[in-house]
């Protein structure tokens, strides 16, 4: 088949969902606009941009036309399936094109790759601004020889490791190349960042961000692991780029550094920054290890926005041989005295991770490092599965351990000397049911209470899977309505005497996140007087005590609007275990929908009084 190539290098991001852009190949195509503007006229580098929930089909007939010079994909564990079939076709409707790829999925074992996939020209293995940039040149001007380019694996072999990139030389991804000056070399010139709306290939995705580069720590499960050098981006270099997201209000940008606040000057900076120069919208998502935040870094915290920053906490496991065999540092008692006094604050989000199928750590193991975890109370807990990634030193030790994994992407685990396929499985249905009810943070006073009558709440989880699965129920269902009436359902299977305590948390809880159109089926008769009702309504608009927030509605406006339920148990209180005696006359609590937690999205409300 014959075709017409032009001089365009397309760099192709096939990303796990649309929300998600890739910084990969935004970076490169930044640092070949900034270092190689007056490239030869009539070459052209594009990005495309594609979802693994794609059709191969749909994205092969897309980059054909394109018609790409060279064709290079950005490679990790969550696409490369795709990739891989792209790479079988792609030479059957564009021969002359060169195929090259790059990222972590290739960079390592990229000799077998290369003859594993002879359409190749070559791999660029790690870090790949500067390996770009000569690659262009050899493209469009013919210089060098393909075997000059440090960082390239071809036919003919290793072309040598190339030095890490200077991460100040790196420009800005989120504005257009024209905004850069063509001889901008120096750290304040990447600064001088004009004021123009997010680009929109940007827009309405998840904006990432990274202000450093390089882990201190060696967790063997971990890529970064092999990168022990931390390299920080210049600290006003930093607070100019976080200044463009603010003044255009960017819902929330992911910082993308290992372990943020490995040095805590520049976390402090960070986040002092973003405290003073709060626009009261955007939110910033941090990795960070929380043993190493000092007093300093926890009272600048105190005193941010609701939602200003939010924090995801690697813990993994609670048992000290495995994070001694995955050679993580940890002060557990450390992390558990932080995590609990950012709780306090009620201003922050923790994300706490835990991975299952580490070295040492059986089913009975995992429940008590659940159960450590679960006890700090965070406000999402992601039970996640060990992963062998390639090139990590878990790769290097998986047949010491006994660890068993798919071949086939994301290359999870599927049993170790410790955790049988079993209790695997157990731990799938365990992590379902805690995203679908604890993760949700739908059922924040209903939980409390129904793990009272578990051992522990990890063996409430554990029951629960397995009533969905012995019952036949459904996990993916949208209904909310389904998920509370099997929650109810199981909490009736095991303390039947307090169905009604458990329907009126249910409800409690449901209306806490919406003003139903529609009464369930589960909530008890606990309709309030309409006259009292009505009678509070017109007051609150003659003389507002709780609804300020309305002004300008009438009472049935604001009735409809909001939600007064009655209830015979104090299911509304800070501490929802204790709610579990009736009290001895009905309470009434208003729901406010226009006040919202910024945490959580629940609605405000209070209890009343209805005469």
């Amino acid at each position: 088949m014959s075709q017409n190539t032009t001089n365009k290098v397309l760099l192709i991001a096939i990303n796990a969902k649309y929300i998600h852009s890739n910084p990969a190949v935004y970076s490169l195509k930044a640092y070949a606009d900034k270092y190689y503007a007056d490239r030869p006229d009539g070459c052209v580098l594009e990005i495309a941009e594609y979802t693994i929930n794609q059709h191969t089909e749909t994205i092969l007939a897309d980059i054909y036309r394109h018609r790409p010079q060279i064709a290079a994909f950005s490679c990790y564990i969550w696409n490369w399936t795709n990739v891989q079939e792209l790479l079988m076709e792609l030479p059957k409707v564009l021969p002359d094109t060169s195929l090259w790829i790059g990222g972590p999925e290739v960079s390592f074992h990229a000799d077998m790759l290369i003859h594993a996939f002879p359409q190749l020209a070559g791999i660029m293995v790690g870090e790949g601004e500067e390996t770009f940039l000569e690659l262009l040149h050899y493209y469009w001007e013919n210089r060098k020889s393909i075997l000059d380019i440090k960082g390239i694996v071809c036919k003919e072999g290793f072309t040598g490791e190339r030095g890490l990139v200077d991460i100040n030389r790196l420009p800005f991804l989120y504005t257009p190349a024209a905004a850069y000056c063509a001889s901008a070399d120096s750290e304040a010139a990447n600064s001088q960042i004009p004021a123009h709306s997010i680009p929109a290939a940007f827009q309405n995705r998840i904006i990432y961000y990274e202000s450093q580069r390089g882990c201190p720590f060696q967790c063997a499960y971990c890529l970064s692991s092999i990168d022990k050098k931390v390299r920080l981006r210049n600290i006003d270099t930093v607070k100019s780029e976080l200044r463009y997201f603010l003044d255009h209000s960017v819902p929330q940008v992911k910082f993308i550094d290992r372990t943020f606040n490995c040095s805590q000057e520049h976390a402090l900076s960070i986040w002092k920054y973003l405290k003073e120069n709060d626009n009261g919208v955007t939110n910033f998502h941090f990795e960070i290890a929380a043993d190493l935040l000092t007093d300093e870094h926890l009272a600048v915290m105190r005193g941010m926005r609701p939602g200003l920053i939010q924090l995801e906490i690697g813990v993994q496991s609670a048992n000290e041989e495995t994070l001694k065999a995955i050679n993580r540092h940890m002060d557990m008692s450390t992390l558990r005295k932080t995590v609990a006094v950012i709780h306090s604050f009620r201003n922050i989000h923790q994300h706490l991770d835990l991975i299952a199928g580490l070295p040492y750590e059986d089913y009975d193991s995992f429940a008590d490092s659940f159960d450590t975890v679960y006890a700090m109370a965070p406000d999402q807990l992601q039970l996640g599965f060990l992963k062998v990634l390639k090139g990590s030193p878990m790769e290097q030790c998986a047949s010491k351990y006994g660890i068993v994994y798919s071949s086939k992407p994301p290359y999870e685990v599927l049993y170790t000397r410790w955790l049988c396929y079993d209790d695997l499985l157990k731990l799938k249905g365990i992590e379902e049911m805690v995203e679908l009810y604890y993760n949700s943070n739908q059922f924040t006073h209903t939980l409390p209470v129904l793990a009272q009558h578990f051992a522990s709440p990890f063996r409430m989880y554990e029951a629960l899977a397995d009533y969905y699965r012995t019952n036949g129920f459904f996990t993916s269902t949208p209904a909310r309505s389904y998920r509370y009436q099997v929650l109810l359902n199981f909490a009736c299977s095991v303390a039947a005497d307090n169905r009604a305590l458990f329907a009126e948390l249910l409800t409690f809880d449901l209306y806490l996140r919406e003003n139903l159109k529609s009464r369930p089926d589960f909530a008890p008769v606990n309709i309030p007087d309409r006259d009292k009702v009505r009678s509070f309504y017109e007051n609150e608009k003659q003389a507002p005590q709780f609804l300020k927030e309305y002004d300008g509605y009438t009472s049935v406006q604001i009735l409809r609007m909001t939600h007064i339920e009655q209830f015979s148990y104090p299911v509304w209180k800070e501490c929802p275990t204790n709610c579990v005696e009736k009290l001895e006359t009905p309470a009434y609590v208003l729901f406010n929908y226009k006040e919202r937690s910024a945490l959580t999205h629940d609605a405000k409300y209070y209890e009343i009084t209805l005469s």
